[in-house]
């Protein structure tokens, strides 16, 4: 099942996980400092939330869709490139506590999206969210 993604730049990663554990009647799938996600059956839903001081609390972070495989990843990366469309590549990255293959294209806006797929969990560096910046923009907040 793919799932759209929503990652909101928070000021306290704690009210936040509070508000929409009610919103949603829904527990976080991780909660780590400065960090939390819901994967949220109905509606299809992965909600990202990242304290972020340095960010208008509620903004937008960036987008996603996740998705089962890498196989999927990857098909949607032909897809965007036969469209014309920049993309850039992450295999195996270390980005919210996951590892993830990943595809990045920017929305006629400039926001970021991402296709991506989790591999495995992991632990990051404090304070620290993502390994690297894929399009010299801000993902994941904390680049």
């Amino acid at each position: 099942m793919s799932r759209v993604q929503l990652a909101l730049n928070v000021a306290d990663v704690d009210e936040a996980v509070s508000f929409y554990s009610t919103l949603f009647d829904a527990e976080p799938a991780k909660v780590r400092p400065g960090y939390a996600n819901f994967a949220i059956a109905d509606p299809p839903l992965k909600l990202v939330l990242i304290e972020n001081a340095g960010q208008v609390p509620g903004s937008l972070n960036h987008l996603g869709v996740e998705v089962e495989s890498a196989e999927a990843v990857a098909a949607a990366k032909e897809r965007l490139e036969a469209a014309g469309l920049a993309t850039a590549v992450q295999d195996e990255v270390a980005c919210c506590y996951a590892l993830q293959d990943k595809v990045w294209v920017d929305g006629p806006g400039g926001e970021p999206w991402e296709f991506y797929t989790v591999l495995a969990d992991v632990e990051m560096p404090s304070g620290q969210l993502h390994a690297n910046d894929p399009l010299g923009a801000v993902c994941c907040a904390c680049c």
